[in-house]
């Protein structure tokens, strides 16, 4: 066996040789700070976490605004339709109620009423109240039962 001594890389090979993000873990690594002072490496930590919980915070707003945008989005373009709908049933029936006009200026189209033609429908009968209503009607809101 021969002693042989160990290469040591030139400056240049051994910046190669780091792992390319090294500066940065260094610079924001709090080991080096705790060795100093105990609680400016706790307050880094600190610091770190508070910082990552603030993204995350700020990722699940940003998340559920979109989706609130896209519901009221959605909402809105049910709004519209159902205002054109709306808008259409109007001219309908203003259609319609043309038509029957105009009807009524041509008396010859109409049918002549006789009392043999008529209709008689039986009043409607007085509805009964319900048990439960009856019940409710009982119930006196304003007196306070003892004991409660």
């Amino acid at each position: 066996m021969v002693a042989v001594p160990v290469q040591q890389p030139s400056q240049g090979q051994r910046s190669q040789a780091r792992r390319p993000l090294e500066l940065i873990q260094g610079s924001l690594s709090a080991n080096r700070a705790d060795r100093r002072s105990p609680w400016l490496g706790n307050l880094h930590r600190i610091a770190d976490g508070s910082l990552l919980g603030l993204g995350v915070a700020v990722l699940g707003l940003s998340a559920l605004t979109l989706h609130w945008q896209g519901q009221w989005t959605r909402n809105f373009q049910q709004l519209e339709a159902s205002q054109r709908l709306e808008h259409r049933l109007q001219e309908s029936a203003a259609v319609l109620e043309q038509h029957h006009l105009t009807m009524t200026g041509k008396p010859t189209l109409l049918e002549p009423t006789s009392s043999e033609k008529l209709v008689y429908l039986d009043p409607p009968g007085a509805s009964q109240p319900s048990g439960f209503r009856s019940f409710l009607a009982q119930v006196n809101p304003r007196v306070i039962l003892p004991g409660y």
